[in-house]
């Protein structure tokens, strides 16, 4: 007997807007945002440079040019991903967050590239800054309202299983800690005299984002790799299937993969040679329906074998 069986969550959190309600999901209202947000905190730093004249708060803009590229892109992909399954792509469009990912990885790099050339220049010249004090107040206030916008991108990235937006808000944290590190090189700089450390603190910090953006696309190009879940998750997903799949022999050929907020998972279940396909129905919407208690938005297929097709390595399961 073999049977194959998929289900999954009846409602996804990236779900399309509700044409009843007219409502816009959660990560469509955060991408939103975050486009506003990355919008308000690049006039904040461009003034502060204006006001002074500092490469390395002139570094600061440029990167915050990116956030508001990378923001649309997640904007654009949430919205994308959002759509159903159609014929031309009956797995849905989940993968499209991780373009956006890498995207902004890609920015982030470039961002760095232009902030080291800027640092060179600035180097090779000597300059003091004009207004240094309001130029790093201002730049302060653009710096606390990132802070708190990473935070929230961040957690609410992770809760709604949202790659683009978390890559955006650890985008955004990225950028906090360089206007840190700019501040405080600049309140150096004021201190003793020393304006070299104006462009040296930038060059610094543009290693720093060079780093964070090639972590942000090896994340996202192992997504569209069909990179295997965590250990820790496969472990509670065997966990799972020892546990509830009383009834069964067996499972094995376990496979798992990530797209968007979405988790695809399938393997083989292995019953008794004379069970009954109703019954063997009955254990797998027992096993499904506690998987996606554990992993929320799981879309799971089932193929079910008679006992001879069992393997010395498998999952095994409970008994009765």
């Amino acid at each position: 007997m073999m049977m194959t069986q998929e289900t999954g969550a009846a409602a996804m959190t990236n779900a399309t807007p509700d044409a009843t309600s007219g409502t816009i999901n959660p990560a469509l209202k955060l991408a939103i945002g975050s486009l506003i947000v990355g919008a308000a905190v690049l006039g904040l730093k461009t003034l502060a440079w204006w006001l002074t004249g500092s490469i390395a708060l002139l570094s600061d803009a440029l990167e915050s040019i990116v956030n508001v590229v990378t923001a649309l892109a997640a904007l654009i992909a949430v919205r994308l991903a959002a759509k159903p399954p159609d014929a031309g792509h009956p797995y849905g469009h989940h993968k499209a967050e991780f373009f956006s990912a890498t995207l902004s990885g890609l920015l982030i790099i470039l961002a760095a590239l232009v902030i080291l050339r800027e640092a060179y220049v600035g180097l090779m010249t000597s300059h003091s800054l004009a207004a240094p004090v309001l130029g790093l107040a201002v730049n302060g206030a653009a710096s606390v309202l990132n802070a708190v916008w990473a935070w929230v991108l961040i957690t609410r990235g992770r809760a709604l299983l949202s790659p683009a937006l978390a890559a955006d808000g650890r985008h955004l944290m990225t950028d906090v800690i360089t206007s840190g590190g700019v501040m405080v090189g600049l309140v150096l700089a004021l201190m003793t005299g020393w304006w070299f450390l104006d462009p040296l603190m930038a060059g610094l910090l543009a290693l720093h984002i060079m780093w964070s953006g090639g972590r942000v696309v090896q994340g996202a190009l192992s997504a569209l790799m069909d990179e295997a879940l965590p250990e820790d998750t496969l472990d509670t997903i065997r966990e799972v299937i020892a546990t509830h799949a009383t009834g069964a022999v067996q499972a094995h050929d376990l496979r798992t993969r990530h797209a968007g907020s979405v988790t695809f998972i399938d393997f083989h279940l292995v019953v008794p040679g004379d069970t009954r396909v109703d019954d063997a129905h009955e254990v797998c919407d027992r096993v499904e329906a506690a998987l996606i208690g554990a992993i929320p938005q799981a879309i799971i297929t089932i193929h079910v074998e008679p006992d001879h097709k069992a393997k010395p390595q498998g999952i095994d399961v409970a008994p009765a």
